[in-house]
């Protein structure tokens, strides 16, 4: 499945079969491994809505249009301050999903596989779940581009001033993004009238120091979940399952990553050209398992289409066959949120 290699550069990187990109390097850290969607992650929340009891075109209507700045700023400033997260340029950003893979997603539980574990984690399997897929916005953007125009794509020494300046920005578009899928979830629980609290909220596109066979050094992840911090979500594309798994082991070979996704089979260039003659874009507002999408992006919809992606099962089934995680229930989709408008991010 992986194969651990040492590059040229001296980082230790990662053949995959799967969606994702690990690095680990000694005494320097490389900005650009990480990219611009600084604390890019997946967020699970926990709602009171009975799935038995869920009417699709109510909950359409319901969750209304999020893809502008939230009408409440007191709300926003208190969940700013709550997360850390100063002021900025970035504020009106706050509470929005972005544009590319970025989702907001009402799931129903399909099966359970370990219900003591689920009950743990405080998971009822009989109400509906919401995955908040999203990043910094233009605050990641902006610390990559401050990096690139200073270094190019070189690397920073670790204990360097320039890298200690960099992590601050780093550390502040982690909490960035952490309030805003938070927001997100937020401002969609509140037009459906449910409430809801958050079960895990974990990273995917970050740099940490880490220690790995006995070696420290800086460990990058961009589209990888950390196999670390306890259980995590891996979705489907919005046509497919997504499973909450627990990681059974701290696989080092591995770099303490996983699969964060099903992963791209097409390039977004190539979507719509296969697809726009066999199906309208309201063709594709609905999935073969029932559920609905939000989109109204005639060119976002054809690049996320279901189709693009590779099926979430043989990506799952590797992990566990490799004995790196153990399933703990399986989702399918409901309601896909990605925009309301004909623009997105």
């Amino acid at each position: 499945m992986a194969c651990a290699r040492l590059s040229q550069s001296g980082i230790k990187t990662l053949n995959l079969d799967f969606y994702g990109q690990f690095y680990f390097s000694k005494g320097i850290f490389y900005p650009t491994l990480v990219g611009n969607d600084i604390g890019c992650g997946m967020a699970l929340w926990q709602t009171d809505l009975l799935a038995a009891r869920v009417r699709l075109d109510k909950l359409d209507q319901r969750v209304g249009n999020i893809d502008q700045p939230m009408a409440d700023a007191e709300a926003r400033a208190q969940a700013m301050s709550l997360a850390g997260v100063l002021p900025s340029e970035h504020d009106s950003s706050l509470g929005t999903i972005g544009g590319g893979n970025h989702f907001a997603e009402f799931q129903q539980v399909d099966t359970v596989y370990a219900e003591s574990a689920l009950s743990a984690l405080g998971l009822r399997p009989k109400h509906l779940l919401l995955l908040v897929h999203s990043g910094s916005r233009g605050w990641g953007e902006r610390v990559l581009r401050r990096h690139v125009d200073a270094f190019g794509h070189r690397g920073l020494k670790d204990d360097s001033a320039e890298a200690q300046a960099y992590m601050a920005e780093h550390d502040a578009a982690l909490r960035y993004a952490r309030c805003n899928r938070s927001l997100v979830a937020q401002r969609l629980l509140r037009n459906v009238r449910a409430e809801g609290r958050v079960l895990l909220d974990v990273h995917h596109n970050f740099v940490e120091r880490a220690t790995l066979g006995g070696q420290a050094g800086c460990l990058h992840r961009k589209g990888a979940t950390p196999s670390d911090q306890g259980p995590v979500m891996i979705p489907g594309s919005r046509g497919d399952y997504s499973y909450l798994v627990r990681p059974l082991r701290a696989c080092h070979d591995t770099l303490l990553s996983l699969a964060h996704g099903a992963g791209r089979k097409w390039v977004r260039s190539a979507c719509k050209d296969r697809l726009f003659k066999l199906m309208t874009p309201t063709q594709m507002g609905r999935t073969a398992l029932g559920s609905r999408v939000i989109c109204n992006d005639r060119q976002l919809i054809y690049e996320e289409a279901p189709q693009a992606y590779k099926g979430i099962d043989s990506v799952v089934q590797a992990l566990v066959g490799a004995g790196l995680i153990e399933l703990l229930a399986r989702t399918k989709p409901v309601l896909t949120y990605k925009t309301r408008g004909e623009c997105c991010e």
